[in-house]
């Protein structure tokens, strides 16, 4: 028995399934909900730090429109009416606030030209000990202090620098007349505070930068033996160039964090004498905050705070990635 077929119909169109660039694409949405069923496992270990991220840092972000209230605890956030940017302006008349900017500019500054390439040095002199035993027993003491709580750094530094701490008993020593009380004098609060960040965290965050330079192939260093090179010429021609980028990626971490000085720490160390020079924004926003209850104007620094912290981030990496190609994004 013969089969009639239409002369205008293909066999082929008939037998073939229609190919894939013949269906309509997919939506974002298909393509989306495709995703989550293909690779759901993958999500469902995500799901856990998404959830807490939405809870504990952009859920709370709705507590920033208290800077353009009259903020009342008893009205609440939505209650509270509206007043604009009138809490800015009363920011930014505030001499003390402005010191405050000023304070924090310094410490930052002086930290990134005295504190960032510590870490940088401790690595290369920690990459340069032959001796193992002495190598390990090194880096242990050097990231000790990391590990010791703010509180009981503060305390030593306290003690250190009283009337009667081992700082003034060395000085007597050497012929001082009288001893100084270093924390209530202005001029020295920065270079106390700085010196003994840089003890304390030093040794812990140079560890970022040994693993990098772990990764330097040995084939340079030996190919520079080879040329007769020494060891100082090939730590400053092989081995910083190598890590270059980890120092840039850590240097655009480090501006966006320029008026992030250490909160708790200042808090310990800082009091009304030394207002002049160690009172900075944090320390502003927690007086202003939770000591006077002016949450409004607290907030409204916290919101320039934040802004000025994101346009250093944004500039910083596009200098980067014009400069020298390595940015974080």
């Amino acid at each position: 028995m013969s089969v009639m077929t239409d002369p205008g119909v293909s066999h082929t169109s008939i037998l073939t399934p229609p190919s894939e660039f013949d269906l309509p694409p997919l939506t974002l949405g298909q393509r989306f909900i495709a995703s989550i069923l293909r690779n759901w496992q993958i999500y469902l270990m995500l799901a856990p730090m998404v959830i807490y991220f939405l809870i504990f840092a952009y859920r709370p972000m709705l507590g920033l429109t208290i800077a353009f209230k009259d903020f009342s605890l008893f009205k609440g956030i939505w209650g509270s009416p509206w007043v604009g940017l009138e809490h800015f302006r009363t920011l930014f008349e505030d001499p003390y606030f402005w010191r405050a900017v000023k304070n924090t500019v310094i410490i930052s500054g002086l930290s990134l030209i005295f504190a960032f390439p510590a870490p940088i040095i401790l690595a290369l002199m920690f990459n340069e000990l032959r001796h193992q035993g002495f190598k390990r027993m090194a880096q242990t003491i050097a990231y000790l202090p990391h590990f010791i709580s703010i509180v009981i750094v503060a305390g030593i530094v306290v003690n250190f620098f009283a009337p009667s701490g081992i700082v003034n008993l060395i000085l007597m020593k050497l012929g001082a007349e009288d001893p100084t009380y270093f924390l209530t004098k202005p001029e020295w609060f920065r270079p106390i505070f700085i010196g003994s960040n840089i003890w304390k965290e030093a040794g812990f965050e140079s560890i970022i930068y040994l693993a990098a330079i772990a990764g330097v192939s040995p084939s340079l260093y030996e190919s520079a033996k080879v040329d007769g090179a020494t060891r100082f010429q090939m730590m400053y021609l092989i081995t910083l160039p190598c890590i270059l980028p980890t120092i840039l990626i850590m240097l655009i971490i480090r501006i966006g964090n320029l008026l992030e000085v250490s909160f708790e720490y200042v808090i310990l160390l800082y009091q009304p004498a030394t207002y002049e020079t160690a009172d900075v924004i944090t320390t502003w926003i927690y007086r202003q905050g939770l000591q006077n209850n002016n949450y409004d104007v607290a907030t409204a620094a916290g919101v320039f705070n934040a802004v000025v912290a994101f346009t250093l981030v944004i500039t910083a990496n596009r200098l980067s990635r014009r400069l020298s190609k390595t940015s974080l994004w």
